[in-house]
C-alpha cells in the first residue's frame, strides 16, 4: 500500500476494511441467486447502489426520490434477499456443492484403489445437498 501513512493502518482500520469487504461479497451472492424475486424498481436501484456505486444523492436525482427513499429500499432489499437465504438456503448449499465438487476433482486426480467407492460416496453427498 504505497502512500498510505503506516500509523493509518491499525487492527480496527483493517478490521473495518475486511467487515466492508466481507458485506460487499454477501451483497453480491445475496443478489447473484435471488436479485431476479425483486421488483424491476427495486433491481434497477440495488445495481445502481451495489454495482456502479452511486451515491444516495446521485441515485435520488436519477430516479426522482427521496435520499432517504433511496436509503430505505437499499436496506430493504438488502432484509428481503437474506430473508431468502434464511427460509432457503441456496448460497449455503452451494458452498457445500462447491466443496463437495473440489474433493470429487482431487479424489480422481489421486487415482488408485478405492477411487470409485470415494467419489461414489462423495457423489451421492453431492446429490443429498442438491
Amino acid at each position: 500500500m504505497t502512500g498510505v501513512k503506516k500509523k493509518y493502518l491499525t487492527p480496527v482500520f483493517l478490521f473495518c476494511i475486511l467487515y466492508l469487504m466481507e458485506h460487499i461479497v454477501e451483497q453480491n451472492l445475496l443478489y447473484d441467486f435471488y436479485g431476479e424475486l425483486l421488483t424491476e424498481h427495486q433491481r434497477k436501484i440495488y445495481e445502481s447502489a451495489v454495482y456502479d456505486d452511486l451515491s444516495l444523492k446521485e441515485l435520488s436525482d436519477e430516479y426522482g426520490i427521496t435520499r432517504q427513499g433511496v436509503h430505505d429500499l437499499i436496506k430493504r432489499c438488502d432484509k428481503i434477499l437474506k430473508g431468502y437465504e434464511d427460509r432457503l438456503h441456496m448460497i449455503e448449499r452451494f458452498g457445500k456443492a462447491k466443496s463437495l465438487a473440489v474433493k470429487i476433482e482431487s479424489a480422481a486426480a489421486r487415482g488408485g484403489s478405492g477411487m470409485s467407492d470415494e467419489i461414489a460416496g462423495l457423489c451421492r453427498e453431492l446429490l443429498e445437498i442438491l
